[in-house]
Order: C-alpha cells, then structure tokens, then sequence
C-alpha cells in the first residue's frame, strides 16, 4: 500500500494551475455515451476516478484514449447496459451510469456503488426521480435493475437537493418524450457544467444553477468538444494548505465565485485574498485566527472542504466550531488529527475544535478522499516527520498532489 512521507514546518510557495473538476467530469464521461459521436474532454486529469469510469466504459465496449491532456470518446461500439459489482464498487460516480444507460439503451443494470465511507448517501432519491420518468425500477437490495420502456418527461420534485438524483435525471430526461421538469434541483456549478456539455451535444436544458431546471427532450444528441470547469475543491485545498503554513501561492483556472464561502473563512483567518479573473492569489497572515461554519448544499460551505479547513483550524488562535449537516460520517479524519495533536471534540454533527500552537508528526491512516487531504495539509504544519497511509483514497480526487506539493516547497514523498 502505497503512502506519503512528510517532513513539516516549510511554506509553500509558488503558482499552480488548477484541473479540471473531478465531480465535473466524471457525469461528463457517463453523459458521452448519449451520442456515436466523439466527444473529447479537454483537460481531463488522470486521476484514479476517473480512470476507475473509464473501465467501466471499456467494459461497456466503449473506445477512449488519452492525446496531449485530452480525453477522446467514442460509444459507437456500446455493447452492454450492466456494471458488474468488481467495477461499480470502486466508485460512488457509477451511479451517473443509470440515467445516462436508460437514455442511451433504455436498460440498466448495477450494484450498489462504492466510493468513500462518509454516510448512508443512500439512493432513493435517484430512483424516485427516475420513476417520475415512467422508468421501472428493480431494487432488490444489492442491484437495481431498471428499464425505460416507457419513458417521458414528467414533473420531479427532489425530497434533498441531491447533486447526484439531479444529474441522474438530467441525463434520463434529456432524450426522454416531452417535457421535464425537476424542482428542488441541486445548485453546484457542476450541475451548470453538465447542462452546458449536454447542451454541446444538442440537448435542450435550461435552468441549472437555479433550483429548477427545466428539460425539452430530443430524440438525437451529437459530438461535442468540451472543457469542463476547474476544479473548486482542490483549489480550496491547495489555499488551505498554503494558510497553514504561513505562505503564498497564485493559483490559475480558478472560479472564486464558486468557492466564495471559502474565501470569506480564509479572509476571517487573517489571510490576504486579491482575485484577478481566474487567477486567486493568496498570502498567509501571522497569526492565524479561528472561525466557525455549517456545511450544506450549495452555495454553502461545501462538505467537501470541510475536512481540509478543520486542519487549519486545529492550530489557529481561539475555538472553532464546525457543523457537518451533508454527511453524518464525515468526522473519520477527527480521530488522525487527534494523533497529530489537535484538540477536536465532537458531540453528533457538531466538532468543537480548540487551536494549539503546532502539531506533531505521527503515522495516520487516510480513511476517505476529502479526510485525506486534510492530513496532507496537517503535516504540513506539523513538527517531524508524519506517514500518510492508505492514499489510495487522496489519488482518487488529487492528480500528483505530492509533486504539486514539492513545486510549492514541501517536503513530501510517495513511497510504498
């Protein structure tokens, strides 16, 4: 099993470029199969995710290959409409396969998905929805098999502004007979991105962005080129890396828009923030100060920063309080943090995080993605040496973070 070895206490220092979003691009790749066209992804990052989608389209018959940072797409050869459980289980983004094979074969066929360990995420949202649609649906408690014989638009209302039932509908609804209507959409700018992609294609959505997006069914989609949006969540990480260890970094192929919440807790930090087109530029303050917030749907705080933001509050001045309302498991990380150090308690959704003066080294397992992002940034900070395990789970969602690291002046290696 590979892991990361880093020595702490170094600041960063430097300019990155952000990618492509991962939670962008990976409904991007179910989306493509809508159309015997070649699609070319522009600027897709090779991260485990994604090539995990990837499997899953080859194991479907359909033909990819890598050129100069793109990713080209051709489903003319699709061949099946079931995921095997060895494949859906590497990921929780097989799920986007659903809508996007009822569309395109008018069957699907998978396991449960996988992906971290942060909460039930359970799927009864996705499946109601679908059924609005006039889609049959199977679940017999370990696959779900549904079918689309009669499949048209309809009205869905989403109990929970779920990212994934919105764009599980979007990719059903958008060759589906008539008219669709979804309320109570999710609002992420990666719900937007993927209405722009379809809309490439020939698609008629409109609304994403807003909570009600509105969908006029075609009976063909086309190729398209497209870049998808950079990635909000690893800009965030790469900022809060670099607050927590006193340092300055410009990032490029960056929407402050979208991570304007994050921004605001930086600034209240005793960060200085100056914003130039798609260009953030960051430079820690010395003292840094603690500060509170809730996650939620967006445009909240995101769940998925919640983690990396909790590291910088372990050893900023005063007490945090953090409120984890997305995901009741999404405290895993907690637990390493308290090895390294910090002084976190936590009662239900809620962690009372009491800022020290510096973390220690230590050995800490990375339980999931976001979690092991925030113990890369901890031992940033930390004094001595700390082994990162187990990063199988941060190569899911961070494309060569150790050497973007390095670039920046951290001393970090991979090793097995």
């Amino acid at each position: 099993m590979e892991k990361f070895v880093i020595n702490g206490g170094r600041k960063l220092s430097g300019k990155l470029r952000v990618e492509s979003a991962k939670n962008s691009v990976l409904p991007i790749l179910a989306a493509s199969i809508l159309t015997n066209e070649e699609v070319i992804i522009k600027d897709c990052p090779k991260i485990l995710d994604v090539l995990n989608m990837i499997r899953i389209l080859a194991f479907l018959g359909v033909k990819t290959r890598f050129s100069d940072g793109n990713l080209i797409i051709n489903s003319s050869g699709i061949n099946g409409y079931a995921i095997p459980q060895s494949l859906s289980n590497q990921l929780r983004s097989s799920i986007f396969m659903m809508g996007a094979l009822l569309s395109r074969c008018g069957k699907a066929e998978l396991a449960y998905p996988g992906g971290c360990e942060i909460g039930l995420r359970p799927i009864d949202i996705h499946l109601k929805g679908l059924k609005n649609l006039g889609i049959l649906v199977e679940d017999t408690g370990g696959e779900i098999i549904c079918v689309a014989d009669k499949m048209c638009g309809g009205e869905v209302y989403l109990d929970f502004p779920s990212v994934g039932a919105t764009e599980n509908v979007m990719l059903s609804a958008v060759t589906a007979k008539g008219k669709t209507e979804i309320r109570n959409a999710a609002k992420e700018p990666e719900i937007v991105d993927l209405m722009r992609f379809l809309n490439a294609m020939g698609a008629k959505v409109y609304g994403a962005g807003t909570s009600t997006i509105l969908i006029e069914g075609v009976e063909k989609l086309h190729g398209a080129v497209f870049k998808p949006v950079s990635d909000r969540i690893e800009a965030g990480t790469y900022l809060i890396a670099t607050a927590i260890t006193g340092g300055e970094i410009e990032l490029e192929n960056c929407s402050a828009k979208n991570i304007s919440s994050l921004i605001h807790k930086l600034c209240d930090n005793a960060c200085k923030i100056s914003i130039k087109n798609d260009i953030i530029y960051l430079k820690s303050g010395a003292c840094r100060k603690s500060f509170s917030f809730a996650t939620g749907p967006y445009p909240c705080f995101p769940t998925d920063l919640q983690a990396p933001l909790m590291s910088l509050a372990t050893v900023s001045d005063g007490v945090s309080v953090i409120t984890e309302n997305v995901f009741e498991m999404r405290y895993r990380h907690v637990q390493e943090l308290v090895k390294m150090g910090a002084d976190i308690t936590v009662s239900g959704r809620t962690a009372i995080v009491k800022g020290v003066k510096r973390l220690m080294g230590a050995t800490v397992n990375a339980h999931d993605l976001r979690g092991g992002a925030s113990l890369i940034i901890a031992s940033l900070n930390a004094e001595g040496k700390t082994i990162v395990e187990d990063i199988n789970h941060i190569q899911r969602g961070y494309y060569e973070m150790d050497k973007k690291l390095r670039s920046l002046g951290a001393d970090i290696k991979k090793k097995n």
